[in-house]
C-alpha cells in the first residue's frame, strides 16, 4: 500500500534535520534496508535506511533543506496501488486527498496536483508577509523551497533601502557573493556545515554558561610506556597510550563516583558506569563517540572499540546513538605534540581531560636531578557538580592510576 515517509528522529530532542542528499530518485525501486537519503544533524551525517519496499514514486524535499522531524519527505508506492490508495496515504499525511496519475508499467513518479512548500519557506513567508500562492516553487515537483521564498522577499524590498538592508535580506547567494567580493586577494569563503554551526553553538554556550575551573598535573609515565611495549610484544591487540589513558580515567570515574556525573539544572545524576566520549578530529568538525561501561572493557576491547570508532568518523559512518551520552569526555592532543592545554566542557557532562604529549623532563627524586617521561593533563570541571577537593581526587586517582599500570589489567 502507498505510504508517506516522514523525516525521522534521528537525534533524541532533534526538532529538525538537513535532508543532505537522495540516493534514490522517483521511479527507482527501494527495496527495506537500502540507503534512501543521506541526512546530516547537528553530530554527525548518517544515511537513513528504507523500512519499507516499494517504487519512489515522488520527492516532497529538495536536497539541501532543513526539514522538520516528522515532516513528510517521499512518497513510496506499490505497482498495485491505485489512485485512490495513493491519494488516501496523502490525506492522510496531511497532503490532502488531491488526484494523482500513476502508470504502473513504467513504475512512474506520482503527479501530485498540488503546490507544496517546506517548512522552512512557510515559516520564512510567514515572517515576511509573502503569500506562497503567488509563488512558482523550484524544488522537485514544484515545491516551494527556501530559495524561492528568498527570491521573492528580495522583489518586495524598497528601491530606496540601504544597501545594508538589502543585504540582509537578499539572501544567501548574494550575501554570500558580497562576502566574497571584500576578501582579500587569495583568501576564501568557507561555508559553515551544520556540525561546525553546532559545535560553535555548544561550545560558546558552555563556556559562557558552565562555570568551568582547572587542574593539571604532571604524571610520570615511564612504568606506562614499558607495560605498552610489554602488552604489543604478547598480545595481537594493537594497545596505543590513549587506550591506556582511556582504561585508568574508566577506573578513576568509579573510584570517585561524585565526579562520575552530569548537570541537570534542578539535580544531578551520578553514573555506575563509566561511559566516556573519545574526542576523535576529521575533515568536518570534532567528534565524541561513546565508550560505554569502558571499566568492565579489557584493554583489547578498549584498543578494538575506539580503533573502529576512528575509522568510521572519519567516513562518517557513526551512528547517532554511538554519539549520544557519555558521562566524561577525554581529549588527547599528545599525538600532535602538544605539551598542555585546556578543554571546554561538553554539557551536560561535568568533567573533561586534556592530555598533553609525554616528553623526557628533569625531575627531581631525593634531592638528585633526573629524567623522566612526563605527560601533563589538565581536568576542567563544573563548579556546580563538584568542588576542588572532589575533582583533585579524581586527578590524583588517574595519577595513580596511569604512574601504576599494573592495576589497569585487573
Amino acid at each position: 500500500m502507498a505510504s508517506v515517509i516522514t523525516m525521522p528522529a534521528i537525534i533524541a530532542d532533534a526538532s529538525s534535520a538537513l535532508l543532505a542528499a537522495w540516493h534514490k530518485q522517483p521511479g527507482d525501486t527501494v527495496q527495506a534496508g537500502e540507503p534512501l537519503a543521506e541526512i546530516e544533524t547537528e553530530k554527525a551525517t548518517v544515511d537513513y535506511e528504507s523500512e519499507a519496499s516499494g517504487i519512489l514514486a515522488q520527492l516532497l524535499v529538495a536536497a539541501g533543506e532543513d526539514v522538520a522531524v516528522g515532516a513528510p519527505i517521499a512518497v513510496l508506492t506499490q505497482e498495485t496501488d491505485s489512485e485512490e490508495q495513493v491519494a488516501a496515504a496523502l490525506a492522510q499525511a496531511g497532503l490532502g486527498a488531491q488526484p494523482v496519475t500513476i502508470t504502473p508499467e513504467a513504475a512512474a513518479p506520482v503527479a501530485v496536483q498540488r503546490t507544496f512548500s517546506s517548512p522552512l519557506a512557510r515559516r520564512m513567508a510567514r515572517e515576511h508577509q509573502i503569500d506562497l500562492a503567488q509563488l512558482q516553487g523550484s524544488g522537485p515537483s514544484g515545491r516551494i523551497v527556501r530559495s524561492d521564498v528568498e527570491k521573492a522577499i528580495a522583489a518586495a524590498a524598497p528601491v530606496s533601502s540601504p544597501a545594508p538592508v538589502q543585504l540582509a535580506v537578499a539572501g544567501p547567494a548574494s550575501v554570500a557573493a558580497s562576502a566574497a567580493a571584500e576578501l582579500p586577494a587569495g583568501a576564501t569563503r568557507v561555508e559553515l556545515t551544520r556540525m561546525r554551526k553546532a559545535i560553535a553553538r555548544r561550545l560558546s554556550e558552555s563556556k559562557s554558561t558552565v562555570p568551568h575551573f582547572y587542574l593539571s598535573q604532571d604524571i610520570e609515565v615511564d612504568a606506562l610506556l614499558a607495560l605498552r611495549q610489554q602488552l604489543k610484544a604478547a598480545s595481537p591487540a594493537r594497545i596505543t597510550v590513549n587506550d591506556l589513558i582511556l582504561k585508568a580515567v574508566a577506573h578513576a570515574l568509579i573510584e570517585v563516583p561524585a565526579a562520575n556525573a552530569c548537570w541537570n539544572e534542578d539535580s544531578i545524576t551520578q553514573f555506575s558506569t563509566a561511559d566516556i566520549s573519545v574526542a576523535i578530529a576529521t575533515d568536518t568538525g570534532l567528534v565524541t563517540p561513546v565508550l560505554r561501561g569502558a571499566q568492565a572493557m579489557s584493554l583489547g576491547t578498549v584498543s578494538s572499540t575506539v580503533a573502529d570508532f576512528s575509522a568510521r568518523a572519519k567516513s562518517n559512518n557513526l551512528s547517532p546513538a554511538e554519539l549520544a551520552g557519555g558521562s566524561f569526555t577525554v581529549s588527547n592532543l599528545g599525538m600532535f605534540g602538544t605539551q598542555q592545554f585546556t578543554a571546554i566542557l561538553n554539557p551536560p557532562q561535568a568533567g573533561i581531560l586534556a592530555v598533553g604529549a609525554a616528553t623526557q623532563r628533569p625531575v627531581a627524586r631525593d634531592g638528585q636531578l633526573q629524567v623522566a617521561t612526563v605527560m601533563t593533563c589538565t581536568l576542567s570541571a563544573d563548579h556546580r557538580v563538584m568542588d576542588g577537593a572532589v575533582a583533585a581526587q579524581l586527578l590524583a586517582a588517574i595519577q595513580r592510576n596511569l604512574e601504576q599500570p599494573l592495576s589497569l589489567l585487573v
